[in-house]
């Protein structure tokens, strides 16, 4: 599927003012429900080539750009902030009258599961069955912010030059900065990498990168929520994670290892940042095994 057929086949809904594209194949009223998160800086497409398997397992599968992100609006100036993604995701499953969903994150979109962990858990304390999370499984991201390791280029853009950056930025910049953290034999191509710079800088989206980028500080002041949600959680994880990630590769695996009671990981060798863009097929593998352990009734 290119680029354009995905954004042919999706939708918008209206979140507090602002357009939200999502895609939803399948029958949000059937069980099992998949919700897709994305990562930085990219959008909903990032799932894909993991899309066709997804779908066979799972009644619906719903996958939103978020505020910021991919064809989604993209406001400036706004005070972007993970609570205002968990609410988005939560307000798109309201709408679609969904009640038990499983996730499947990444990246920033690990942060946004870690927040809609906590909710979940704050909702079955209080006998509130209005929204279950039944699992959670996170590819590659900063789940604990002693770890992340942020791009130089990150670095830059969410300082005080970074509105100025933002602005300079061109396709050649963004391609050489993404492609740095996929593995090293795993890189996209020009026509891929032409497609998530088209996906970063609809509606002018480059200006709201710093903005986003906001996020780093967030999971510093949320820590103890985010990081205990993992913790202390009785919903099942599991991390497939690419351990050639320079951002969130080994070196997260091995925090995750030491602070998750009864660590559930699968290592990919060779692979970046995007596994479910570098290495498709294993992380389905590995998802689908995840699910089969878990006995998740197939669609």
């Amino acid at each position: 599927m290119t680029l354009d057929a995905w954004r042919a086949a999706g939708t918008y809904f209206d979140h507090h003012g602002h357009a939200i594209f999502h895609r939803v194949d399948g029958e949000p009223t059937r069980a099992p429900t998949l919700l897709c998160i994305h990562g930085f800086p990219t959008a909903s497409w990032d799932w894909h080539a993991t899309w066709p398997a997804l779908r066979t397992r799972f009644a619906c599968v719903i996958a939103p750009d978020m505020l910021g992100f991919g064809f989604s609006a993209k406001p400036h100036p706004h005070d972007y902030s993970m609570l205002e993604q968990a609410d988005l995701h939560e307000a798109l499953l309201a709408k679609l009258r969904i009640r038990r969903v499983h996730v499947l994150a990444h990246d920033y979109g690990d942060t946004v599961a870690q927040e809609l962990l906590a909710r979940h858990e704050e909702r079955r304390a209080r006998g509130d069955d209005m929204l279950a999370i039944e699992s959670i499984c996170l590819l590659n991201g900063g789940l604990f912010p002693e770890t992340h390791r942020a791009t130089r280029a990150q670095k830059l853009l969410a300082g005080p030059v970074g509105p100025v950056l933002a602005r300079a930025t061109t396709e050649g910049t963004f391609a050489a900065g993404l492609a740095g953290v996929f593995g090293p034999r795993t890189k996209p191509d020009a026509a891929a990498m032409h497609d998530f710079w088209r996906l970063a800088s609809e509606h002018d989206g480059t200006r709201v990168v710093p903005a986003l980028l906001g996020y780093m500080e967030e999971r510093r002041q949320r820590r103890e929520r985010w990081v205990g949600a993992l913790q202390t959680t009785s919903v099942p994880l599991r991390v497939i994670d690419g351990i050639e990630d320079p951002v969130s590769g080994g070196h997260m695996v091995a925090r995750y290892r030491e602070l998750v009671p009864h660590p559930d990981v699968v290592e990919l060798p060779g692979i970046g940042h995007y596994p479910q863009v570098e290495a498709p097929d294993e992380v389905v593998r590995a998802f689908m095994e995840f699910h089969a352990r878990l006995g998740t009734p197939p669609s």
